[in-house]
């Protein structure tokens, strides 16, 4: 019994054929097929895909769970049984009804061309004013830096309605001290007119936009490889002709950012043409933008199928026109 047991051990420790050096003993059964063990380097992935259920969370609920309902919503239509509001309601499928008005609704394509109109005006002068905020900032010193960037991101802390609440009582020709000021020059200037509504809504959103934009094209700036400068100034390139031919190209990536976050903002355009409507309802109308008819379908017609069918055509223009832009601006030069 000995024997066949210091056999069975002698047989258990053989070399396996074909392993190195005839060393790689096999003590057991092969593993194929059992279960993996929990690892240290399981357990240090599952806790980094833990950091991201937050978010995961938060994007479930307050983006796709939203626009599951809004689909939903968008292939019905509600209508009362009684007159003047009074009464039940009943709710029946209409399909792509609500998208068919919705695309030919020229209400909605007018609000959409405006605002087109706007983003080409504010997005470029707000990129080129911020391009240039943030190579002088680079081009300072380090603490004189520092206090132009706090200065100039204020205005970006400044919440929306608050701000543009500060720039209507600016614009105020009884109370505001812009008009007096273009009266000494001889110019009577009517920031609510239909000519200047839209100078005065882009001034605020270039006065709002410019110091975030500038802080990130800033960040990317400081990214750079300061040896690259010492290099070029070396060899005898200017200040100027280093910041064209190697600071812009470098920030190329954040500019392409910037310009889309500011694409679909102006597109959705919102609170300061509804609160410039409290000032000038005769040039400011309740479809003024997309966004503002979506509000007033949903909230004062009561129409909230048709509202939704408008949001997800908006949520579509926005981002068909993002990608032509990011394709148009972030192609690779020949």
């Amino acid at each position: 019994m000995s024997v066949n047991t210091q056999d069975h051990h002698t047989a258990a420790r053989e070399p396996v054929p074909g392993s190195p050096h005839g060393g790689r003993t096999r003590s057991g059964p092969s593993p194929r097929g059992r279960t993996p063990r929990w690892n240290w380097r399981t357990a240090q992935s599952v806790k980094g895909a833990s950091l991201t259920f937050p978010f995961l969370a938060g994007f479930t609920l307050f983006v796709l769970v939203p626009v599951g309902m809004a689909l939903r919503e968008s292939v019905y239509t509600t209508k009362s049984t009684g007159g003047l509001g009074f009464g039940g309601q009943t709710v029946s499928f209409a399909g792509f009804d609500n998208f068919a008005a919705g695309l030919v609704d020229g209400s909605f394509w007018t609000g959409m061309l405006r605002v087109f109109l706007y983003a080409l005006v504010v997005v470029p002068l707000t990129q080129v004013l911020s391009l240039a905020l943030a190579l002088l900032l680079d081009a300072a010193r380090r603490r004189a830096a520092a206090r132009f960037r706090i200065a100039l991101l204020l205005p970006y802390m400044v919440p929306g309605v608050v701000g543009t609440m500060v720039w209507i009582f600016q614009y105020s020709p009884t109370v505001g001290p812009l008009t007096p000021f273009f009266e000494l020059f001889g110019l009577d200037v009517n920031f609510f007119s239909s000519s200047m509504v839209w100078v005065s809504m882009g001034n605020l959103a270039v006065w709002g936009s410019l110091g975030f934009t500038m802080l990130i094209l800033y960040g990317a700036l400081q990214a750079v490889p300061h040896e690259i400068f010492e290099a070029a100034r070396l060899d005898g390139a200017s200040e100027l002709r280093i910041a064209w031919s190697i600071k812009v190209p470098f920030v190329r990536g954040s500019l392409v950012l910037t310009s889309l976050l500011s694409i679909i903002g102006t597109l959705q355009l919102f609170d300061q043409p509804l609160l410039f409507r409290a000032v000038t309802p005769e040039t400011i109308t309740r479809d003024f933008t997309p966004a503002m008819m979506i509000y007033d379908q949903a909230f004062k017609v009561g129409n909230l199928n048709y509202a939704t069918a408008l949001s997800v055509i908006l949520a579509l223009v926005v981002g068909v026109a993002s990608a032509i832009i990011y394709r148009f601006i972030n192609r690779e030069e020949p």
